[in-house]
């Protein structure tokens, strides 16, 4: 993206090996500073302030957190500085902080994540500066990740569901219309061949190893009525669901419709602009990137296929505020994330639906966010009511899988894609590493 920060770039880069991710996450336990009473402002690690790239979308999505913590410096003695981190997951940089010593007081985390920072006993309860009417006000299934035992850990910010993109003007081309969308995963690749061209990718799916692919690669999965790990506590993996979603994207690359790289180095707005890519499988906040860079460009989105007897299904990603509880000062950090997105505060209240529907392109986490925004007009774009009224309804929430989980589906997905192997062996090795793993697992319910 031309701003460097989409989600797509911040999740793509993986983890090394399952033993190192292991270690990482023990060793969060235990680190940090506190320091409770500290004059030193809170930091607070982010991918959007201060941001050096001065674009569009970095100017509306800074300029929003900018906006809020000038607020609250004005209003409270303990202060907070933003740190700009860039390649946000890329580097690893903040988990390896923590490992340190050294960590964010307050930082963003996908739910991905979670359970790495939660079972490293980093993360600070964010439940008692809550109301109970704030937290009913979060959507059916926003907190799930987030919560244990009752317990608010995270605070969403955002919902991030994906659909496929199209170029209008390539769809025009090929003398197509609306009834030509594909409904099945058979009918999109035999569109995507027949849209393919030597300098255009019929159908893109996320071919780079990391946290975005396995994002991308679940609800595939979830369609067949597979899962990484079962309502038994064991894998789920080695199941029809997973290996038909595996040679799904096997099938992509082989057919020669879905590149092994992505086009316009992964900017997706780009790619369909410059006639680079005719389908492309991303998520709603490129939304507001077509509409802060490239408004003139004509698109279209419709729902992910489904398999021959599946079901529908999309994911609802998101970044979420969280606290460390062994930081500066955890109280106020708190404090901090309920105020700048959690509360019932007309003021958190709008912040939510200005981020959603202004500064960026999301459905809002939040009940009441979700109304203004939409009696405000943010959701009256024939994109943006189509992502809510059409692609949202039945959402999954992004999954917390620990880091050993994640990384055996990544090399099965990367090995199944990239590497030619048998979608069944793939699925059959991942399920038993999965296994193993779970047999001595100690932590939050995997979810």
């Amino acid at each position: 993206m031309a701003n460097g920060i989409s989600r797509r770039t911040l999740l793509k880069a993986g983890i090394g090996t399952a033993a190192a991710a292991t270690a990482g996450a023990a060793a969060l336990a235990g680190c940090g500073r506190t320091t409770a009473g500290s004059s030193e402002p809170l930091e607070f690690w982010n991918f959007y302030t201060p941001n050096p790239l001065r674009t569009p979308t970095s100017i509306a999505q800074g300029g929003w957190f900018d906006t809020f913590i000038a607020d609250w410096n004005k209003k409270n003695k303990q202060q907070v500085k933003p740190i700009f981190i860039p390649n946000y997951t890329g580097t690893n940089k903040v988990q390896t902080s923590f490992a340190a010593g050294s960590g964010p007081d307050i930082f963003l985390m996908s739910p991905g994540d979670f359970l790495r920072y939660y079972n490293g006993g980093v993360l600070q309860d964010l439940t008692p500066y809550m109301t109970k009417e704030a937290i009913a006000d979060f959507l059916p299934g926003a907190l799930d990740t987030r919560t244990v035992d009752g317990h608010v850990y995270a605070l969403p910010m955002e919902q991030e569901p994906l659909a496929i993109y199209y170029s209008e003007k390539v769809w025009e081309d090929a003398h197509l219309s609306e009834g030509d969308i594909p409904k099945t995963w058979d009918a999109m690749l035999e569109l995507a061949a027949k849209l393919e061209t030597k300098d255009r990718a019929g159908l893109v799916f996320e071919p780079g190893q990391g946290y975005f692919q396995n994002f991308t690669w679940y609800p595939w999965m979830w369609q067949g009525g597979a899962d990484a790990v079962g309502g038994d506590g064991k894998s789920a993996f080695d199941t029809k669901g997973a290996i038909q979603a595996l040679q799904l994207f096997q099938d992509g690359v082989v057919k020669g419709v879905s590149p092994r790289t992505n086009p316009a180095a992964g900017d997706l707005p780009a790619a369909l602009d410059k006639g680079q890519a005719a389908m492309w499988q991303s998520g709603i906040w490129n939304v507001a990137d077509f509409r802060l860079r490239l408004p003139k460009t004509r698109y279209g989105i419709f729902r992910l296929p489904t398999p021959s007897g599946g079901r529908y299904a999309t994911i609802a990603g998101g970044w979420a505020f969280v606290a460390n509880k062994n930081g500066r000062n955890p109280e106020a950090a708190a404090k901090f994330c309920v105020e700048a997105v959690g509360s019932m505060d007309p003021a958190s209240v709008k912040r939510v639906a200005d981020w959603c529907t202004v500064a960026k392109s999301d459905i809002s986490p939040r009940k009441s966010a979700l109304d203004l925004g939409t009696a405000r007009g943010g959701y009256s774009t024939p994109i943006m009511k189509q992502f809510k009224d059409d692609i949202y309804p039945g959402t999954r929430g992004e999954p917390r899988y620990p880091p050993v989980i994640y990384k055996a589906i990544s090399d099965a997905i990367q090995n199944t894609m990239l590497a030619g192997h048998k979608a069944a062996d793939e699925a059959e090795i991942a399920g038993a590493s999965i296994d193993a793993y779970l047999k001595s697992y100690e932590g939050a319910k995997i979810l």
